[in-house]
Order: structure tokens, then C-alpha cells, then sequence
């Protein structure tokens, strides 16, 4: 099963993302992290990327769809997996598209977890981490026992530099701008639903398993 997760920023995607990874035993593949491993272990497209970055130029789609061909020929991917944060354009897609079809794969499906964009202001700019343990809070929805200190492990709690309002607003516009016409090439494909994401979070993860089966 070969699974796109779109969502805006706050929107739940990756806990739900790592909550399906978890129950299909698929892994969750984020372009940022397979980049990055890429580059550590100098692989072809990995030494391509490094001197991207170097040079100050941008890593290409052409680059990025070679990481992830790679990435998907490891073992833990024979029973598929789950693109997180990628495409991000409709250029992306067609070439993601290309790619599997060349290994004669495809995308099963293309879920978007949609959300109000108010709720989302509210939710990100109150959020907060744990710098040990990773475990969230939330300044209304989840709040530690004691301030600024994590329930699991002690450790202090720390909040993104760019989950301010005026920040978040423009990622989210930044977001349903490029993502609109992506939503659009998968729907004409039939692979593409959506799951409300404002619903309690284990009503989301049920709705995700039906589609999935």
C-alpha cells in the first residue's frame, strides 16, 4: 500500500501519519529526513543534493523523486509507504507518478486531512515540545502539570520561532497555493479523499484505517 498523506500545518498529519505507519507496518518517508540521509551516505543523488546545497542552489524535483526511488527500493518498503510532505506540485506529482510507474508501482491512495485555518492559527501557536522526549503540549488543549516542564520526562518544554501568528497565516497560504492544483491532478486519478481533521484524533485515525482497509 503506497500512501500520500496531505494536510496543512497543524493539521494532525504526522501523528496520524506515524499512528498508520505503526498499524500497517509501512515506514513514514519525509523528504527532509531521506535528504539528509542521502547526503550521510554519499550516495549518487545524495553527492548531487550536497552540491546543491553547497553551491547555494536549490535541490531539484528531479534530485529529490532519485532520493525517494532510492529509498523505496530498501527492504522495509516491500509492503509500501508513506510520503510525507511530498509532492508539493503538480511538476513533483507527475514526476513522482513517472517514477513508480517505471517500477511498475503507483499510489494507492491520496488522503488530505483538512482542517479550518482559524483552529489551526490557534492550534499551532499554542503548541509546544519537549526538547528530550519530543512529547507535545498545547497552551489549552494539553497543558504540562507544571510550566514550562514535561509530564513524561522533566524536560523543558520549547516552542518553534516560526509558530507566531503572522508566520503561520503565511505558511498556510503558502500551503493551500501550492497544494490546490496537486489535489486536483490525484482526484482526476480516483485516488484522492479527504478526512476532516477537526474531529477528535482517534475518529480521524478510524476514518483513515476504512479508507485504507
Amino acid at each position: 500500500m503506497n500512501l500520500i498523506l496531505m494536510g496543512p500545518p497543524g493539521a494532525g498529519k504526522g501523528t496520524q501519519a506515524r499512528r498508520i505507519a505503526e498499524r500497517y507496518e509501512i515506514p513514514q518517508l519525509s523528504t527532509g529526513d531521506m535528504l539528509r540521509a542521502a547526503v550521510k551516505a554519499g550516495t549518487d543523488v545524495g553527492r548531487q543534493a550536497k552540491a546543491a546545497m553547497e553551491s547555494g542552489g536549490l535541490v531539484t524535483d528531479e534530485i529529490v523523486v532519485g532520493i525517494i526511488a532510492d529509498r523505496i527500493g530498501e527492504a522495509d518498503c516491500a509492503r509500501g509507504f508513506i510520503l510525507d510532505g511530498f509532492p508539493r506540485t503538480v511538476a513533483q506529482a507527475e514526476a513522482l507518478d513517472a517514477m513508480l510507474a517505471a517500477r511498475r508501482l503507483k499510489i494507492d491512495h491520496v488522503i488530505d486531512i483538512t482542517a479550518d485555518t482559524e483552529a489551526l492559527v490557534s492550534r499551532i501557536t499554542g503548541r509546544s515540545t519537549c526538547s528530550q522526549c519530543g512529547e507535545g503540549y498545547h497552551a489549552t488543549h494539553k497543558k504540562p502539570a507544571a510550566a514550562g516542564l514535561c509530564d513524561k520526562c522533566g524536560g523543558t518544554l520549547t516552542t518553534r520561532a516560526d509558530d507566531n501568528e503572522e508566520t503561520v497565516r503565511n505558511r498556510l497560504a503558502v500551503y493551500h497555493q501550492q497544494t490546490a492544483p496537486v489535489i486536483d491532478h490525484y482526484r482526476n486519478g480516483g485516488q484522492f479523499r479527504t478526512v476532516d481533521g477537526m474531529q477528535q484524533m482517534d475518529t480521524v485515525f478510524a476514518q483513515l484505517c476504512e479508507i485504507l482497509g
